[in-house]
């Protein structure tokens, strides 16, 4: 065994893993569809698109450079994703995957028409795979993506590569893009202020411009001299601006009077969404010209965030300032903050100083002047989108129910063995108890649940161990992964015995066969030991060379991992192409007459159990010192070949049938305690 272990060691360390190539700038423009042609390429592995009026409308990317998230194969899935500039799944294709469930069960069409969901999608939402779990109306807001049968692990790493590829590159290119929900004012901060506390808090933002400032702003233009108002008072007040964000009612009590605070306080339950600005000069500017209309945009005031610009509208509300409050003119200014505002990050406002030269179709000149301000976080709430539950919670409360019944069942299987298994062994109706609980194997956990582990799992941790990538993947199938829990721990007690003997669905289907050949009368195969003794090294070398696969062409074990038959008689319930039901079926026709030949031989998963087995703690089956000198009973009777002629077991063999511990216990059978009975030994 120590020698099996080091010719698959000696393989892991054998070569460097290679990562799939890229598509090159030509086979990229290929996938891309009309109106978009490619564009620049960009430092992040992304080109832009660039739409039929010439303009960068988004972005193109392949999902492998920046989020190589590892599949159940090994290796990530690659994908090209196409993304507008405003935060749109405009495309998604798949490149290149191993996933095996795809590439030879359930055919590459069902994961393709997955993937096709994404198209149209924002990733401002908050996508989710899967159905509404619990309470519907709670989770509203989420987007859901329909899964695929028997694949949920493989469209959940999908699902997650496009996700953190599109972020990464939003986050990197498309300034404002999924930067999350603008924060509104909460209703319960109630503090008590005024005028002064505003002003030493940072609440009230001011900007002060002289007529100085104004004149010097003009200098050397046409409109020099056309401020006299300015030269006659220099050191004058041409704008003395204070910007106050009045959304939170303890900051609009403390500047507006009673009447006004009100007023506004009524306009803003009909305009929930709007985000209010309180402007307040006590300068010769006045905010607005002489020819502004009330309740439109401001004709002499911009804002800007972000670089995107913010729309200012006038609230139309008469504004009567609280006392102490300084100021000529105010007004109250609204912004929608589903457009983008938020009100807590620094945010621009610009004010214009217009001059006109000449009396007869005068001549304008502008300068602007600009204030840089953001309210105080402590008055304002983000309501954040519920977030979806991890990739592995959302697995596991898509399988709740059958995690319990499958925990359930394990539960029993492994206290009945671990706590009564001589008298389970001994029972006259122990091998109905077994072909019922190997039933339950074959038609719950293996059709149902789909927990056939399969060495496409070993493969697939081996290939992340060597890149040093997540084993996140095995959450995503909660249900065997559990099995494999138990399985782990079974190798201290009894080796590989209780996944091979009781929980494998082929090896169940295997053994029903054998009984079903029994029942028909047909002869059975007994192959000479010297053969045995060659072919149980079988799976071995053939597990030997799939890890080194693994290791050094993982894209060719999607077809290598076909020499496992699970896919086809557990996953796919046999509707595959013809030879592989055929090989399936080939596997469970040789059982009715070769006791589990595959198991014994062949099965790759087999070896690793058997190599897992070596964790076992100690000898579980008892045996007597005539065992095997002179007694061959139960080396004769062993189906496995797991006796020695010596008649110590071969527990790297042994499938926990517990045969020879129903003949141990048996006084009309154990050859030892029928003579003992008769008052006579073995010699």
């Amino acid at each position: 065994m120590l020698l099996r272990l080091g010719l698959i060691l000696g393989f892991l360390l054998a070569a460097a893993g290679a990562r799939a190539a890229e598509l090159d700038r030509d086979a990229t423009a290929a996938m891309l569809e009309p109106p978009y042609q490619l564009g620049n390429r960009i430092d992040d592995g992304a080109y832009e698109i660039i739409n039929l009026d010439g303009r960068v409308a988004g972005f193109v990317f392949e999902t492998l450079p920046l989020a190589a998230i590892p599949g159940f194969s090994g290796a990530p899935i690659n994908l090209l994703v196409t993304l507008s500039d405003q935060g749109t799944l405009i495309d998604a294709e798949i490149i290149t995957h191993n996933e095996p469930i795809f590439v030879s069960g359930l055919g590459n069409a069902a994961f393709h028409e997955f993937v096709r969901q994404y198209r149209g999608l924002s990733i401002n939402d908050t996508l989710v795979v899967g159905v509404p779990y619990g309470d519907k109306a709670s989770g509203s807001s989420f987007v859901y993506l329909d899964g695929v049968t028997k694949a949920t692990a493989s469209v959940r790493i999908a699902h997650e590569t496009i996700l953190a590829a599109a972020f990464a590159i939003a986050k990197a290119r498309m300034q404002g893009v999924a930067a999350g929900p603008p924060a509104r004012p909460d209703p319960t901060v109630d503090q008590v202020l005024n005028w002064e506390t505003l002003v030493d808090r940072g609440i009230a933002t001011r900007r002060r411009v002289s007529n100085a400032e104004v004149d010097a702003a003009f200098a050397g233009t046409l409109w020099e001299d056309d401020d006299p108002a300015a030269k006659a008072d220099p050191n004058g007040a041409y704008l003395d601006l204070w910007i106050v964000d009045v959304g939170p009612p303890a900051v609009a009590r403390a500047v507006l009077s009673p009447e006004s605070f009100d007023e506004l306080q009524e306009f803003l339950t009909i305009s929930t969404q709007d985000e209010p600005i309180l402007l307040i000069d006590a300068g010769r500017h006045g905010l607005v010209s002489d020819d502004f209309v009330r309740n439109t945009s401001p004709d002499l005031i911009t804002a800007a965030q972000d670089g995107f610009p913010i729309a200012l509208r006038d609230s139309d509300l008469e504004v009567a300032l609280a006392d102490g409050v300084p100021g000529n003119t105010a007004m109250i200014l609204r912004t929608d903050r589903r457009l983008g505002f938020d009100p807590t990050r620094e945010w621009t406002l610009s004010v214009r100083a217009v001059r006109a030269h000449g009396s007869f179709r005068p001549e304008i000149g502008t300068v602007d002047f600009e204030v840089s301000t953001k309210a105080d976080a402590t008055f304002f709430i983000r309501d954040l989108p519920p977030k979806p539950a991890p990739p592995w919670l959302g697995a596991m409360q898509d399988r709740a129910a059958d995690l319990m019944v499958l925990a359930a069942l394990l539960a029993v299987i492994f206290a009945a063995l671990l706590f009564a298994m001589n008298r389970l062994a001994g029972s006259r109706y122990f091998t109905l108890a077994r072909l019922l609980a190997l039933a339950v194997v074959v038609g719950f956990v293996g059709w149902w649940g789909q927990g056939q582990l399969s060495i496409a799992t070993v493969l697939g941790v081996i290939r992340a161990g060597i890149d040093g990538q997540s084993l996140e993947f095995l959450l995503y199938d909660p249900f065997s992964l559990l099995i494999w829990a138990v399985v782990l721990v079974s190798f201290v007690i009894w080796g590989r015995g209780l996944f091979c003997g009781w929980l494998c669905p082929f090896g169940a289907m295997q053994e029903f066969a054998h009984h079903l050949g029994k029942l028909l009368g047909l002869r059975q195969i007994e192959l000479p030991r010297s053969w045995d003794r060659w072919l149980i090294n079988l799976k071995y070398v053939i597990l030997a060379g799939m890890v080194a696969t693994a290791i050094a062409a993982p894209g060719l074990n999607d077809r290598f991992i076909e020499v496992e038959p699970f896919k086809t008689a557990v996953t796919v319930y046999f509707v595959r192409e013809w030879y592989f039901v055929v090989y399936a079926v080939f596997w469970l026709i040789l059982g009715m007459v070769l006791f589990k030949g595959f198991c014994r031989y062949v099965c790759p998963l087999g070896a690793v159990m058997a190599i897992g087995g070596m964790l076992r703690q100690k000898d579980w089956i008892t045996r007597r010192v005539e065992c095997g000198s002179p007694c061959q009973l139960c080396a004769v009777r062993c189906k496995y070949r797991a006796i020695k002629p010596d008649g110590a077991i071969r527990y790297d063999e042994c499938f926990q049938c517990l045969d020879c511990v129903a003949i141990h216990d048996d006084r009309n059978t154990c050859v030892p305690l029928v003579l003992a009975a008769k008052g006579r030994r073995l010699s």
